[in-house]
């Protein structure tokens, strides 16, 4: 029996139940106060005091181990709550203590480290990603009142918002303690809080800086205009030309592994009746883009993307007029659909540059060694079976089946445990991730807790074929 052929039991409208309890909120306003932002230096000492915290609230939760790991940079914490039966499963909850830096100037609501609750909501830098993730697993644990019917183990790295730079070393380093039958990546969002979905899908990345150079040094255009060749005038030529008209990639053999979405998950994604203006107005997007032919959910979620994150040319203090610019760069994100090789992509785009390289500019591609494999949850693995029965148990009705846009480690775990993957978050697409007045529902987080609750009761009842250390 398959995931999708597992009833929730509860076949009625979707409801939200109660909020997250106030002592989860209380909580996560204190952590979210610590600004752990891994991105910038001098919050090095925060993000220890956030590794801190976390072991701190674990051991009060009832975790009998709680501890950090040192890395070569910033430190991870880890847990583990054995079960009273020693041949229980074991789940390793896998997420991040660390955030994106913020620009306090674009904040409204709130400054990004001063939590604040407002109209069922809860801002903060951190409020859903992903510390508000990490705190529903504790409380659902809190809910059991004693030791869980699993082994439980945490995993919560404090550099993923710097793309997770010692997470190999920690995994070879700790593979003994990491061993696990099921690992849970909860740095994942919901489809939205009335409809409940299960995503069993992330894609992978990408990311490369393409930098052009045109002269030894910034020229005064009055002298050269119209003769020297200008490297931001070649960057824009080549970003516009990393798609076709009908918004496909254009780097070779790029579509050769992707494969057109099932019919199956095609009707579970129009199940989920996705309405464009909604969409809109919960992301801030002026306008849907993207590949000719297919829906938004499905361009989010089948099919793979090319990003421009950024893009520069000479200096940036000053008046620009009269110049014409040294060099320019631009940062490059592909999103990989679980057909795909990211080491594969990696070299496609080389061949895609070295196609384009025209006289009188230098170019160099540098890209990310932190590149990620797409990954695909075992459709057929009784643990699938019940997390949706613990979803649907949560909502109140069946869920559907999503995946998710962003990219997280999952294939990385899931080489290293030789364990299946899944995915279950509390993060929304209008929660403001990376940006100004993030924030977590109120309401969703009393679902996370109700739904991982649940898990761990399905799960410690499901019967699977398990791995054990030799």
């Amino acid at each position: 029996m398959t995931a999708r052929d597992t009833d929730a039991r509860d076949t009625g409208a979707p409801h939200r139940g109660s909020p997250a309890p106030d002592a989860l909120l209380d909580a996560l306003m204190e952590w979210v106060a610590l600004p752990s932002v891994s991105a910038d230096p001098e919050r090095t000492a925060d993000v220890r005091r956030s590794a801190r915290w976390l072991v701190d609230r674990m051991r009060r939760t009832g975790f009998p181990l709680a501890e950090i790991w040192e890395t070569d940079g910033l430190p991870a914490v880890h847990g583990c709550w054995p079960a009273a039966d020693p041949d229980a499963p074991v789940l390793l909850v896998y997420s991040h203590h660390d955030v994106h830096a913020a620009d306090p100037d674009g904040w409204q609501l709130t400054s990004p480290f001063a939590a604040s609750r407002v109209d069922g909501r809860l801002y903060g830098r951190g409020a859903s990603d992903a510390k508000g993730q990490i705190l529903c697993h504790l409380w659902a644990l809190r809910a059991r009142r004693g030791a869980p019917g699993v082994t439980v183990k945490y995993l919560i790295e404090g550099e993923e918002e710097t793309g997770s730079r010692h997470l190999a070393d920690l995994l070879a380093e700790h593979s003994r303690a990491l061993s696990a039958d099921v690992v849970m990546i909860s740095d994942t969002m919901l489809w939205s809080l009335d409809r409940a979905a299960v995503c069993t899908a992330v894609r992978g990345s990408v990311t490369a800086t393409l930098t052009v150079r045109g002269a030894h040094r910034d020229l005064h255009s009055g002298a050269v205009s119209g003769a020297a060749a200008n490297p931001a005038v070649e960057l824009c030529r080549l970003v516009g030309d990393l798609h076709d008209r009908h918004g496909r990639i254009t780097l070779p053999r790029f579509y050769e592994p992707v494969a057109a979405p099932a019919p199956g998950l095609r009707a579970s994604l129009d199940g989920l009746a996705f309405d464009p203006g909604t969409w809109l107005a919960d992301t801030g997007t002026f306008g849907a883009a993207g590949e000719a032919g297919f829906t938004v959910p499905e361009r989010l979620w089948t099919r793979p993307s090319a990003e421009v994150a950024r893009l520069t040319a000479g200096p940036t203090g000053m008046p620009a007029l009269g110049l014409i610019p040294a060099e320019a760069a631009a940062d490059l994100l592909f999103r990989l659909v679980p057909e795909q090789r990211a080491d594969q992509v990696a070299e496609q785009l080389r061949a895609w540059l070295d196609a384009r390289r025209r006289p009188g500019f230098s170019y160099r591609l540098d890209i990310s060694p932190t590149i990620s494999d797409p990954y695909r949850t075992p459709e057929d693995h009784p643990a699938l079976g019940a997390l949706v029965r613990a979803v649907g148990h949560a909502y109140g009705a069946r869920p559907g089946f999503v995946g998710n846009g962003g990219a997280a480690p999952a294939a990385q775990l899931a080489r290293a445990c030789s364990a299946p993957v899944l995915f279950f978050g509390t993060g929304l697409p209008s929660d403001r991730w990376h940006g100004p007045d993030e924030r977590a529902e109120t309401d969703a987080l009393g679902l996370g807790v109700r739904a991982l609750s649940r898990f761990l009761e399905e799960l410690a009842a499901t019967p699977f074929a398990r791995r054990r250390p030799g």
